[in-house]
C-alpha cells in the first residue's frame, strides 16, 4: 500500500510537471519568466553541452514574440516567428544561435533570418555565453487581441528531433491561404474569388491624376534631356522626368511576377495541393514565378493567377501591374533581370556581387574581394549584359547597385573570414595592411576602403555601359553608420530602406552626411493575421496600416532630400515563407491576387497632394498609426540598430 501511494505520487508530480503552460500577453511589452525550477527540478543550468532547445507549442496568433535566455551578465535574444496559428507545433532552436550569428548571408535578411519548417527565426542578439542559464523568458510587443501563447513541452537536446507541425495537416489550402483561421475576405471557392477579380476590373478610374507621360507632373516645368536626372530646385530635390517635367518615385514592386512562393520539399503534406506543373512552365517563358515542380519553390499566388488569366498569366499580370499603377496613382515600377518595361518609368538593378563562393571571386558577407583580377573581370562582364542593353531607354531612371550590406559593425569578422580562407588578393591586402598594426579600428578603416573601392568599380563601370542613367546607390539597411551614409556621395541618389513609422530622422541624417538626395528603397507596415506575420513594423488593422502610410510617406515627403519610396512588397509573402521563411502580411495584394482596399484608397489620397507636399504648399498627414489597442511608440519599432532594451527581473 505504501510502494502504491509513492507511485501514485510520482505519477502525479510528472502529470504536474508535464501541465501545458499557458502565456497571455497583454499590455505593451509583456514578459513571461520562467526560472529553471519551474521549467523541472532537474533542468541544467549550463546549457552549452546541448545543441537544442526542444519546445512544442501552439499560438493563437501569428504574431512573432522574443524568446530570451538570461544568465548572470545579461540576456539572449532570437525573434521567433511561428508558421501560422492554431496548431501544435515543436520547434528545435539550435542553441548557437543565442551565442552569436553565424557567417552567412550577404544581405541583413540573409545574414539574419533562419528557417525551419513550422517556424523561422531573426537572429537579432545580444548574444553571449549560455553555461550559466537563470531563465527563459518569452516577450510580445504590442500584442494584438489577447494572444496565448500554450506550451506543453520545454527540453533540452543534443540531437535535432524535427521542426514540425504536429497536427490538423493540411494546414495550406489550395488558394494558399492558411486553413486554421478564419477572416471576412477569405476566399470559400473559385466562383467568389472570380467575382472579386471582376469587380476590380471594373473599378480602375483612368486619368485620375494630373500626370505626364512619364508620370512627372504635368504643371511644372525644368530642362529636358531626354532621360531622368536629379535637381535641387529652390532648396528642394527632385527627380526631373525625359520631357523636364517634376517627378516623384512612388512603387509598389512585386505585383507582376508570381510571388507568395515557398519551400514545399519535405513539408508536402502540409499543403491541401501543391501548384500543378503547368504553372511553372507558364512562368519559364514569362517574367517568373514559380518552378515547381521540377524545381525548389512552389507559388500559390502564380496559381491564382494561372485560374484568373491561364497558361498566359505572366503577361496578363504584367498589364494588370501597370493598370494598377496608373489607377492607384504609382509613378513608377522596378524592374528586375532582363526585363524592360517600355510604358511606365522603372527603376532597375545592376546586380554587382557574385552569387555564391563557389566561383572565382571570394565574398564574405556581401564584401567581395575588389582587389583580385577576376572581380574585375566579373564586373566589366557584368555591366555589360546587364546594362548595354538599357543605355538608350528614357523610361529608365536608374539601378540600385545593392541591398543591406550586412557586414557594418562586423568588419573585424569579415578580415578573419578573409583571414581564415585560402590564399586571395584581399587577404593579401589585409595582412599588409595589418602588419602596421592590427586594431578593432584599423580592421574597419581597411574594410571601409575596400568598401569604397568597390563602390568606385561599380560606378564606372555604369558609366562605361550606361552612361544616360542615375546611380541610385546601395540600399543600406535601418541606421547605418555615419562612416558608411558618408561613402554614399558618389552616387548621384542615396537609397535607405528603413522601417519605422516615421522615417524622418533617417532621411534628414542620410542626406546631411552623404550630400545627396534620398530615395526610400522599402518600407511596409502589416498585421499579423490570417496565419501571417506582421512584417517588420506593426499596425492594429487593415485600416490602420493605410493611416502608417499616409503618415510615413507625407512626413517623409515634406523633407527638401526626398525624391520617392518604394513599398515592400507588392504581395503578401507566403504562409509557410519564402526561401529564407518570412511570411510576412505586407502586400498592398494578397496570395489570391485581390487588393487591400484600405492601403490602395490612402496611398491614391497621399498621391493626389504628394506634389504641393514635397513643394512645401501643403502640411503632411499628421495622424499617427496605432500599434495595437494600447497606442502607438514613441520609439523606433523592432529595430535592433536602436539596440533591446527589457526588465526580465
Amino acid at each position: 500500500m505504501k510502494k502504491a501511494l509513492i507511485l501514485s505520487l510520482l505519477a502525479l508530480g510528472t502529470i504536474a510537471n508535464a501541465q501545458t503552460r499557458r502565456i497571455a500577453f497583454e499590455g505593451t511589452h509583456p514578459l513571461r519568466k520562467f526560472d529553471l525550477q519551474e521549467l523541472g527540478p532537474d533542468f541544467p543550468s549550463d546549457w552549452s553541452a546541448f545543441h537544442y532547445l526542444v519546445m512544442e507549442m501552439r499560438t493563437s496568433t501569428p504574431q512573432r514574440f522574443h524568446l530570451i535566455v538570461q544568465d548572470k551578465t545579461g540576456a539572449r535574444r532570437l525573434g521567433f516567428q511561428p508558421v501560422g496559428q492554431n496548431v501544435w507545433l515543436r520547434a528545435a532552436v539550435p542553441l548557437s544561435l543565442f551565442e552569436g550569428r553565424d557567417q552567412s548571408g550577404f544581405d541583413l535578411a540573409s545574414a539574419t533570418n533562419r528557417p525551419w519548417h513550422s517556424y523561422w527565426l531573426s537572429v537579432w542578439g545580444p548574444f553571449g555565453p549560455i553555461a550559466n542559464v537563470q531563465a527563459l523568458a518569452f516577450m510580445m510587443d504590442y500584442p494584438l487581441h489577447h494572444p496565448v501563447l500554450e506550451i506543453r513541452s520545454i527540453r533540452l537536446a543534443k540531437d535535432d528531433p524535427g521542426s514540425e507541425i504536429l497536427e490538423k495537416l493540411p494546414v495550406v489550402d489550395e488558394f494558399g491561404q492558411w486553413i486554421h483561421a478564419d477572416w471576412p475576405t477569405k476566399v470559400a471557392s473559385l466562383e467568389q474569388l472570380k467575382q472579386d477579380w471582376k469587380n476590380e476590373e471594373n473599378s480602375f478610374t483612368p486619368d485620375a491624376f494630373d500626370y505626364c507621360k512619364y508620370s512627372g507632373y504635368r504643371s511644372t516645368k525644368a530642362k529636358a534631356t531626354g532621360f531622368f536626372r536629379v535637381e535641387r530646385i529652390d532648396g528642394r530635390w527632385w527627380f526631373v522626368d525625359p520631357d523636364g517635367h517634376l517627378y516623384l518615385s512612388m512603387a509598389v514592386p512585386g505585383m507582376a511576377g508570381g510571388g507568395a512562393e515557398t519551400r514545399p520539399s519535405g513539408r508536402e503534406a502540409y499543403y491541401k495541393a501543391l501548384p500543378p506543373p503547368e504553372v511553372a512552365a507558364a512562368a519559364a517563358g514569362g517574367r517568373g514565378g514559380a518552378n515547381f515542380p521540377g524545381g525548389s519553390t512552389a507559388g500559390f499566388r502564380a496559381w491564382n493567377l494561372f485560374r484568373r488569366y491561364g497558361p498566359e498569366w505572366p503577361a496578363r499580370a504584367a498589364e494588370m501591374e501597370l493598370r494598377r499603377a496608373e489607377g492607384w496613382g504609382l509613378t513608377s515600377i522596378v524592374a528586375r533581370g532582363a526585363d524592360t518595361q517600355q510604358r511606365k518609368p522603372y527603376l532597375a538593378y545592376f546586380n554587382t556581387l557574385p552569387r555564391s563562393n563557389s566561383g572565382d571571386v571570394p565574398m564574405k558577407l556581401g564584401l567581395p574581394d575588389v582587389y583580385s583580377d577576376a572581380f574585375a573581370r566579373f564586373l566589366d562582364q557584368s555591366a555589360q549584359t546587364q546594362l548595354a542593353p538599357r543605355r538608350d531607354d528614357p523610361w529608365l531612371i536608374g539601378y540600385f547597385i545593392g541591398n543591406e550590406p550586412p557586414w557594418p559593425g562586423r568588419e573585424s569578422e569579415v578580415v578573419d573570414m578573409y583571414l581564415a580562407g585560402p590564399p586571395t588578393a584581399m587577404q593579401r591586402e589585409i595582412k599588409a595592411w595589418l602588419a602596421q598594426g592590427d586594431t578593432p579600428e584599423r580592421r574597419r578603416q581597411f574594410v571601409v576602403a575596400a568598401f569604397e573601392k568597390y563602390l568606385a568599380m561599380v560606378g564606372a563601370a555604369l558609366r562605361k555601359y550606361d552612361p544616360h542613367h542615375l546611380n541610385l546607390g546601395i540600399r543600406f539597411g535601418g541606421d547605418p553608420p555615419a562612416y558608411i551614409s558618408r561613402t554614399a556621395h558618389v552616387f548621384d541618389v542615396y537609397s535607405l530602406n528603413t522601417y519605422e513609422y516615421e522615417p524622418t530622422r533617417q532621411v534628414k541624417t542620410a542626406y546631411e552626411l552623404s550630400g545627396r538626395p534620398v530615395i526610400i528603397g522599402e518600407f511596409h507596415f502589416g498585421v499579423p493575421a490570417d496565419g501571417l506575420g506582421a512584417g517588420l513594423v506593426q499596425v492594429r488593422d487593415r485600416k490602420e496600416r493605410g493611416v502608417a502610410y499616409r503618415y510615413y510617406v507625407e512626413r517623409a515627403a515634406a523633407l527638401p532630400g526626398f525624391l520617392g519610396a518604394g513599398w515592400f512588397i507588392g504581395v503578401d509573402e507566403s504562409v509557410t515563407g519564402r526561401m529564407d521563411g518570412e511570411n510576412y502580411n505586407i502586400g498592398f495584394l494578397d496570395v489570391t491576387d485581390r487588393a487591400y482596399p484600405e492601403l490602395v484608397s490612402a496611398a491614391k489620397e497621399t498621391f493626389k497632394h504628394l506634389l504641393d507636399v514635397h513643394s512645401g504648399k501643403v502640411a503632411p498627414f499628421s495622424q499617427r498609426p496605432m500599434a495595437s489597442d494600447a497606442g502607438t511608440p514613441d520609439t523606433p519599432w523592432m529595430d535592433e540598430e536602436h539596440g533591446f532594451k527589457f526588465d526580465v527581473n
